[in-house]
């Protein structure tokens, strides 16, 4: 649980700007909608991704870790990973388990099944978006346990986009949908009073001394 006062007195290590600007983006975060990175072989288009989802307010990714190690290089996310909750799994079966228990409908993108286009996709619950490896795409796991498939409108030759525009595309458009939409979209109280004490710990250098100080 949160402490209001621990988070208070840290927000004094912070300054005025900065704890406000954490309320602003906090208010357009969401976990309504999630993105799942399965075997993606480059480091930055994992990096990359990660970037999208803090950009456009995803507060959670997932990314499976299986065949190719970790996939994640500080320099491409820019910082990202430091605002956006990244869970890792060694296999995917593992992550479809976790996001289908917490309520997620799983969405395999994928431009080579009788996807429904961007344009036309409704958002009707809560959804995790999987993107897969660059030349095979997602597994045949992901693909047979997904309730859904989703494809970006093409028009030249070239039938795919690397992973990275892709999610970039996908989110921006989603995104957008869900902040008109009806849902309850927002993260709770509590759980922005969560990332509101993560992000001010991560905001101040020699941190752990001045919780020592704290708790003294």
């Amino acid at each position: 649980m949160t402490d209001p006062k621990l988070l208070t007195y840290l927000e004094g290590f912070i300054s005025p700007e900065r704890k406000n600007r954490f309320l602003e983006i906090l208010e357009k975060r969401t976990k309504f909608v999630t993105v799942a990175i399965e075997d993606v072989f480059q480091f930055h288009n994992t990096s990359a991704i990660i970037r999208s989802c803090e950009v456009f307010g995803i507060q959670e990714a997932h990314v499976i870790e299986n065949r190719f190690g970790k996939r994640l290089d500080k320099n491409i996310a820019m910082g990202a990973q430091q605002w956006v909750d990244v869970h890792r799994y060694d296999v995917s079966k593992d992550c479809l388990a976790s996001l289908k228990e917490d309520g997620y409908q799983i969405i395999a993108t994928t431009p080579h099944i009788d996807s429904c286009l961007l344009e036309n996709f409704q958002i009707s619950t809560k959804l995790a978006l999987f993107f897969g490896t660059e030349k095979e795409g997602l597994s045949n796991e992901v693909v047979q346990a997904a309730d859904g498939f989703l494809k970006i409108p093409m028009v030249g030759f070239t039938e795919s986009l690397n992973v990275s525009v892709s999610a970039a595309i996908l989110l921006q458009v989603l995104t957008e949908k869900l902040r008109k939409s009806k849902f309850s979209w927002q993260l709770t109280e509590k759980e922005k009073l969560e990332k509101r004490l993560d992000w001010t710990k991560k905001s101040i250098k020699s941190v752990e001394e001045i919780l020592k100080r704290y708790h003294s």
